[in-house]
């Protein structure tokens, strides 16, 4: 048979990224079957995850037990001193807000410019989405004297016949958390359904068969269901893309609502949503590339991948540093001696130990990313990725406690030292988080197998043949999941 003509240069940036980019993705990868044997060998139990798990249990009783423990003796056992009474906390809650802002970025946003390389990595993101914020709506209740009286925060007909301040930056925090968490949940699990059926169809336990039936929707790889689900994804792809903006923006008025030195300032809501995405994708890093290493996942989450996700997380930092810099100029610029005194203090001052680790772990240790063999050194990225988690979580600490302890009456200045509970309640948390996800990996799958196979597509329907007509490139839904 005669070889198809190539496509015409006039029609070549109509092809699809996944389908454009088909021979040259996921080379290693040969057919839907080694899909579906590789991938599905992440659910099975080992000895490995077992110790995790159990570890992160520990970490979760520890930090329990140590909150009961601070509701019997009262806030004061964390550390709280005036003037300093936002602590690790409110810190900690910031942090893993900014964790929660990956997943979207990857799997809404780049899903819209139809980046190719967040195909392997999305499903990851969206589970650390959905279990961070889970985290991060801990701490505000950890922070309260009487934390069962939470409930306080949420507008409704009461008998105390008062509401809540709707000016307050900490209201607005109640409904953008609980709005970013619906969304981010809905949109992950729409994503899941294909995949759910995958295992519903090869579940033999009656139970588990049962569970995944009714999560599954009745789903049955229609080209009708194909053709609603696309769309779904897609309008929940561009639901959740303001989210990003939105929701760390209103946690960062918090902070630039005050008249408090080094907080009152307009750049923070943008600065927060760059660091927001760029502690989010060191997250990322921490836990996708021992993924890949200890199942074997290099044909998936390939060193492309990597080195893409790695030139984003260069310019989220280089934003980062940027806004750093900005902070400085501002305060300058003022004329302020509160504001100049301040940013001072930061750097040269009291807390000069916590913004050099901040700075240094945010902005000249990224910048060894901008070698490609550095970027395609995946040790080298899991190291770099603890930094980063460690940097913002410093620069959280610098932004709440610098800024509280040095105020403007000097009377007033003080200093802050977390106690053992802080630090309990604190390693408690990861514990929580990754409780949730070594859960989740056992459960579900952490690489969208539908995804993978709507790659692999254009190559299974002409094997022979690497130039094809522009029609015969068009993706049917109805393959994307096919059995062998």
């Amino acid at each position: 048979m005669a070889t198809m003509a190539p496509p015409r240069p006039d029609k070549e940036h109509l092809r699809g990224p996944n389908v454009a980019t088909a021979s040259n993705r996921l080379p290693g990868v040969k057919d839907y079957a080694q899909v579906d044997r590789e991938i599905l060998r992440t659910l099975q139990p080992t000895l490995v995850w077992f110790v995790l798990l159990g570890v992160s249990v520990l970490l979760v009783v520890l930090g329990g037990a140590t909150w009961a423990y601070q509701i019997y003796e009262g806030t004061g056992v964390a550390g709280y001193r005036g003037p300093v009474f936002w602590g690790v906390y409110i810190i900690t809650f910031v942090f893993w807000i900014g964790i929660g802002h990956a997943g979207t970025l990857i799997s809404a946003i780049l899903y819209l410019f139809r980046a190719g390389f967040r195909t392997t990595i999305y499903r990851v993101a969206e589970a650390m989405t959905v279990f961070a914020v889970m985290t991060a709506g801990i701490f505000p209740i950890l922070h309260l004297g009487r934390p069962w009286k939470f409930f306080w925060l949420i507008p409704y007909p009461n008998w105390r016949l008062l509401w809540p301040n709707p000016k307050s930056p900490l209201m607005w925090d109640v409904f953008a958390i609980l709005t970013y968490l619906t969304v981010s949940a809905t949109f992950f699990y729409i994503g899941l359904i294909p995949d759910i059926a995958v295992l519903r169809d090869r579940e033999t336990n009656a139970v588990r068969k049962r569970i995944f039936s009714v999560l599954a929707l009745g789903w049955r790889n229609s080209d009708t269901e194909w053709r609603h689900f696309t769309r779904a994804y897609l309008f929940l792809a561009a639901f959740a893309t303001p989210l990003v903006l939105s929701v760390h923006s209103v946690v960062s008025f918090d902070f630039a609502m005050a008249l408090t030195p080094g907080w009152h300032t307009t750049i923070f809501p943008p600065y927060f949503v760059a660091g927001a995405i760029f502690s989010g994708i060191g997250m990322v890093f921490t836990i996708i590339i021992p993924l890949r290493k200890f199942f074997k996942l290099e044909h998936y989450v390939t060193i492309n991948d990597l080195d893409a996700a790695a030139k984003l997380c260069l310019f989220t930092s280089t934003v980062v540093g940027l806004a750093y810099l900005t902070e400085f100029y501002v305060a300058w610029l003022s004329g302020n001696k509160f504001e100049q005194e301040f940013f001072w203090n930061r750097v040269f001052g009291q807390w000069a130990w916590a913004a050099w680790i901040m700075l240094i772990c945010n902005v000249v240790l990224p910048l060894s990313l901008w070698s490609q063999k550095m970027r395609r050194n995946t040790t080298w990225l899991f190291i770099l990725s603890i930094f980063i988690n460690i940097g913002m979580w410093f620069e959280r600490f610098v932004i709440i406690v610098a800024s509280l302890s040095h105020e403007f009456e000097p009377w007033k200045w003080s200093s802050y030292r977390p106690t053992w509970v802080d630090d309990a309640i604190l390693i408690g948390s990861f514990g929580w988080f990754f409780m949730w996800f070594l859960l989740f990996m056992r459960q579900f799958p952490v690489i969208a197998i539908s995804e993978v196979k709507e790659i692999l597509q254009p190559r299974m329907r002409h094997p022979h043949d690497s130039s094809h007509d522009l029609d015969a490139l068009t993706i049917d839904p109805t393959l994307t999941m096919g059995d062998d």
